[in-house]
């Protein structure tokens, strides 16, 4: 089968940031958009479908694109996201040579050209403990081991949601837990603005939401997980007070 017809990447946005979208014809594009739809954009090109999700929240969306996708490989986009064609034409076909993984891991850069953050230099196999800084975007997974397994995002975590990250990184555990194998290649797929929801801010609510994010993924393990995070170089800064709680989950 040409590699071409394996791919969808599927995009969320919102009506109003549709039209940022730069679309990659060769291969099959499904656009998740969310909220309103007064302002939607028509979308130039024949290749895509547009569904509409009167919900927000990104994980929704994110589940959308998996339960809609009709081809066997599928790619996340939004909406300031620039894909590298022959980057994603190297990541089926080792996909389509290594049966066994599910879920490959790549690399992004900024606007600059620069690396998004600090990639491993070799592939590797995909752990809990090599996974926690994961971007939607880097991701391409194989859709039908994961309908098959009922594996989602849990729309409980990611931006518009109460805890704003983290949903990659749980969807990737839940994988691996359920038996799935994944991988990192150091392919640089997107390009993505260096400014994220995933950047540390040292806040209370980023506290928060990255306690949470160790409680759903390694439950009664969460304290030392935590512990092991704070301390692991370069070291993250909450303030005592607020470091202590993060480590306690409180």
């Amino acid at each position: 089968m040409n590699s071409n017809a394996l791919l969808t990447i599927g995009y969320s946005t919102l009506a109003e940031r549709e039209q940022n979208i730069k679309f990659l014809e060769s291969f099959e594009n499904l656009v998740i958009v969310q909220g309103s739809t007064a302002m939607a954009a028509n979308l130039p090109g024949s290749n895509y479908k547009r569904i509409e999700l009167p919900s927000k929240g990104v994980a929704k969306s994110r589940n959308a694109a998996i339960s809609n996708a009709e081809t066997r490989y599928l790619l996340f986009g939004d909406d300031d996201i620039t894909f590298n064609e022959e980057s994603i034409k190297k990541a089926i076909q080792f996909l389509e040579e290594h049966k066994n993984i599910s879920i490959l891991l790549m690399q992004a850069v900024d606007e600059k050209n620069t690396l998004r953050k600090s990639y491993p230099k070799k592939a590797h196999d995909l752990k809990l403990t090599n996974s926690g800084k994961a971007a939607t975007y880097e991701m391409m997974i194989r859709v039908e081991d994961f309908k098959s397994k009922s594996i989602y995002f849990d729309e409980n975590f990611g931006a518009g949601a109460k805890y704003y990250l983290g949903d990659e990184y749980i969807l990737i555990a839940d994988a691996l837990r359920a038996g799935l194998k994944g991988r990192f290649l150091p392919i640089v797929i997107a390009t993505h603005p260096s400014e994220s929801s995933g950047n540390l801010r040292n806040d209370k609510a980023d506290a928060l939401a990255r306690s949470k994010i160790f409680s759903r993924v390694f439950g009664i393990w969460a304290p030392v997980m935590r512990l092991l995070f704070i301390l692991k170089p370069p070291s993250k800064r909450f303030g005592f007070l607020l470091t202590l709680r993060f480590i306690l989950g409180r």
